[in-house]
């Protein structure tokens, strides 16, 4: 059961072939045996998983229940859920058990899918490896000796081993994408406002965006279907008309016009990732899509941009964490300034700390317009190149990271080595465009995975386009050995 996909799940639960309990079961099952070697959930809920399964299958048996209804998923551990632990990935918020449901947790609940638990993550969705998190490190199935991506490894890794079926996710600077590369899945960014973050534990609000990570094209725009909604708790939430993602899925895309940035094929590129990139780029052109050469002049300033917008984005969200309302506190403090420095400086991890000092410091008097302000300027070039793109084409095509998955530690003593593997996803985050990430095959054994940016609010088009390209290729049907 747990090699099928969620649309696969969805049609037997529909059939009677097995009940959302027993697959349910099956997953939970799975969990607690292989996820030991994997480390990809913070929190398991077994005893409300099977409730809701329950519930399910008593709605399946009526016959008029939702897509999603009975159909096991996970969410990334930053989303808020009532009753049950949110973390967030650190020791600040080990404690903390919200009293009410993320919007992104509340849709899926309507549906009455079945929630497995709430998975590993870089610290406050802060790194590139999954390697922060103060519950340890997750591991890639692919390859335990190396890193699954980050901050949403542990929802990958639980996808790519087969311990759910989907998960949510979020995506700040490529945390969707390029765990989604690096475990050979299907994972996609949707248009900044597209989806609800409210509930969804803020990193830096101008970039943070909830989406999912599945095995296929088809089953992340089931997971869409339900994640996506106008919601007036968020200021930030875009109240624009929302599609069927499923309905455009088997349109043909003969005739799109797709975008191959010279910018996202020069140096750093690893070969063995480009030869796959550009293999997948004829495969398009074998679907019937013409290919242009573009240029994006200002996607080189998009890294220095970020790790100043970001950083500062995030002192500012992350200056609740005081030791005073909730999260971490430390012992006997002597005064007010030690309850701050201490709660903090126990309960923050090195990485979290760096971008607090960093995004203090650029919004410091007489560095605010050097540094912050610049790059806000950089941002709306970038954002400007984009806009001149889809002029002439409807998607974007490249590499989504530089390379398949490094091993743990190997850039662990180098931050700016790290920051670089977001190289090829952090633009869209600046300029808010939908973006995602599908296999597109192995290099010494290890998932490689191909980029495809669309204009705003042209997430059924990317998923279009990602369907058409899985149903001429078996890259997302592989697993890895022993799963």
């Amino acid at each position: 059961m747990h090699n099928l996909t969620i649309a696969e799940i969805i049609a037997k639960l529909r059939a009677k072939e097995f009940s959302s309990t027993e697959i349910t079961q099956h997953f939970l099952k799975r969990i607690e045996t292989l996820d030991p070697q994997y480390n990809s959930f913070i929190t398991v809920t077994k005893e409300q998983a099977l409730a809701q399964a329950k519930a399910a299958d008593k709605r399946l048996v009526k016959g008029n229940a939702p897509a999603l209804c009975g159909v096991p998923i996970a969410h990334k551990d930053i989303f808020c859920t009532n009753g049950v632990k949110t973390s967030c990935g650190s020791k600040m918020l080990d404690n903390f058990i919200p009293p009410y449901d993320a919007t992104v947790v509340e849709n899926y609940a309507k549906q009455h899918a079945v929630i497995l638990g709430k998975t590993n993550m870089d610290e406050f969705a802060m790194g590139s490896s999954n390697e922060t998190s103060y519950y340890g490190p997750v591991k890639n199935p692919w390859a335990v000796d190396c890193v699954p991506g980050g901050s949403s490894g542990g929802s990958a890794a639980c996808v790519a081993a087969r311990l759910a079926p989907g998960a949510t996710a979020t995506d700040t600077g490529g945390s969707i994408r390029q765990p989604a590369s690096l475990c050979g899945l299907t994972g996609i960014k949707p248009t900044y406002g597209r989806v609800s973050r409210w509930g969804m534990i803020a990193f830096a609000s101008s970039l943070d965006q909830g989406g999912v990570l599945t095995r296929t094209a088809e089953d992340a725009a089931i997971m869409l279907n339900v994640m996506a909604s106008f919601d007036d708790k968020d200021s930030t939430c875009v109240d624009h008309e929302l599609s069927d993602y499923t309905a455009t899925l088997q349109d043909s895309i003969a005739g799109m016009t797709i975008g191959i940035p010279d910018e996202y094929f020069s140096e750093g590129l690893d070969p063995r990732t480009q030869e796959l990139v550009e293999q997948a780029i004829k495969q398009y052109e074998k679907l019937g899509a013409a290919t242009k050469r573009i240029s994006l002049p200002h996607s080189h300033l998009a890294v220095p941009a970020y790790y100043v917008i970001a950083p500062a984005e995030c002192s500012a969200n992350l200056s609740r964490f005081d030791g005073v309302r909730y999260g971490y506190r430390c012992e006997d403090p002597k005064d007010l300034e030690d309850l701050y420095t201490r709660s903090r400086g126990e309960a923050f991890g090195d990485e979290v700390k760096r971008r607090i000092l960093v995004g203090a410091y650029a919004l410091s008097a007489g560095y605010y317009d050097a540094y912050y302000s610049k790059a806000q300027k950089v941002r709306r070039l970038i954002k400007q190149d984009f806009v001149n793109a889809f002029n002439e084409v409807d998607l974007i095509i490249g590499p989504t990271c530089p390379s398949p998955a490094f091993k743990f530690g190997a850039k662990g003593d180098d931050p700016v080595a790290m920051y670089l593997e977001d190289i090829y996803t952090i633009a869209t985050n600046l300029a808010g465009l939908p973006a995602l990430s599908i296999p597109c095959g192995l290099a010494d054994g290890k998932p490689v995975g191909l980029q495809l940016i669309g204009n705003y609010f042209q997430e059924g088009r990317l998923l279009n386009a990602a369907h058409q390209f899985q149903t001429e290729t078996d890259f997302h049907t592989l697993s890895p050995e022993g799963i």
